[in-house]
């Protein structure tokens, strides 16, 4: 079996059916995360997902902290796989990170001239749809598709008590942190880089001070401004109050300020959202505060978190019939004794 293109665009539209009316847009602007209705697209003759794959795709890369607790979630789960399947560990791999990124992920059995399974195979669950027949639909380029029969696919997906069609990622709560986390870093970026703010007031009140000395200011302060640097002001006050010339900042700590505390908590909160220790997520502690021994916390996260998984994976691919026990997957679902 060749391996399916994938499309470079995905022919989705958004569904006119609202969950709520009154909630707020995960990523306002866009209907890409927004959770909607379970409707049947007709046209295409498969369900659409409630919440779009090629959403939740582009949330992987927005910032740090969710995107790599997705790929570590996937390597814990992947660094046990022993065997099964006739599959290497990248393939499998590639099923944890849907399986994590999608809420659900899914496995080809390929089979032989006689109909029997010989191996199994990765398949993109972000292309995947299913259909009301049962079948699977798998979308391709230029609005092509190929379908498969419901027992060509394992289907694995995480439980979503809204519908039982597709899988819904368990990280879904903190989707508006991890928006709020890219905000605040796409907001400081463009701070620092449109120079369109002042970097200081040029503060004078002497009287005395010729047209011709001030002119000479004015184009001292431009030309010092360079390509996305601060701008700076020169103010001429005759007669001023106080002193006759001033330097004046114009500070931003408040703004500093809470710019770090938003990208701490919304840290916090994405790691909460996939139940990750925060010393494995590259949290720094605050303080006198700690995160505990890293020995005890990785085995105490792989006991509650990566092993069910793991258990999970082999329960649903070594209980389909069609699967020989050649081919049923082992993980290693033993706990490392603490030294």
């Amino acid at each position: 079996m060749t391996e399916a293109q994938t499309p470079a665009t995905e022919q989705l539209t958004a569904s006119s059916y609202s969950i709520d009316n009154y909630a707020e847009a995960v990523d306002s602007g866009r209907w890409l995360t927004d959770y909607s209705e379970l409707f049947y697209n007709d046209m295409d003759d498969y369900w659409e997902p409630p919440i779009s794959p090629a959403g939740l795709a582009q949330i992987a890369r927005a910032n740090a902290y969710h995107g790599s607790a997705l790929i570590a979630r996937s390597n814990y789960v992947t660094g046990r796989f022993q065997s099964g399947g006739g599959m290497r560990k990248r393939q499998l791999q590639g099923f944890n990170r849907d399986y994590f990124t999608f809420g659900h992920g899914a496995l080809l059995k390929i089979r032989d001239h006689f109909g029997r399974v010989v191996r199994l195979e990765h398949i993109s669950s972000m292309y995947l749809r299913r259909r009301k027949n049962g079948k699977f639909r798998f979308l391709l380029r230029d609005n092509e598709f190929k379908d498969y029969n419901e027992n060509d696919i394992i289907w694995l997906g995480q439980y979503d008590p809204q519908q039982q069609i597709y899988g819904m990622p368990d990280y879904l709560g903190s989707i508006q942190s991890s928006m709020l986390n890219q905000d605040a870093t796409m907001f400081r970026r463009r701070y620092y880089l449109n120079g369109a703010h002042m970097g200081f007031i040029f503060y004078a009140t002497d009287p005395n001070l010729s047209k011709k000395d001030e002119d000479d200011l004015k184009q001292k302060i431009q030309s010092s401004k360079g390509v996305g640097n601060f701008r700076s002001m020169f103010v001429n006050i005759p007669n001023g109050n106080e002193k006759g010339l001033q330097l004046i900042p114009v500070g931003d700590i408040a703004t500093k300020d809470e710019f770090e505390r938003i990208k701490n908590i919304t840290a916090q909160d994405i790691l909460v959202g996939h139940r990750f220790p925060p010393g494995k997520g590259g949290m720094v502690p605050q303080g006198a505060a700690s995160f505990g021994d890293p020995e005890k916390v990785g085995r105490e996260y792989a006991r509650d978190e990566i092993i069910p998984v793991c258990e999970l994976i082999m329960d649903e691919v070594n209980n389909d019939p069609e699967v020989p026990k050649a081919l049923h997957l082992k993980f290693n679902t033993e706990l490392e004794k603490a030294s």
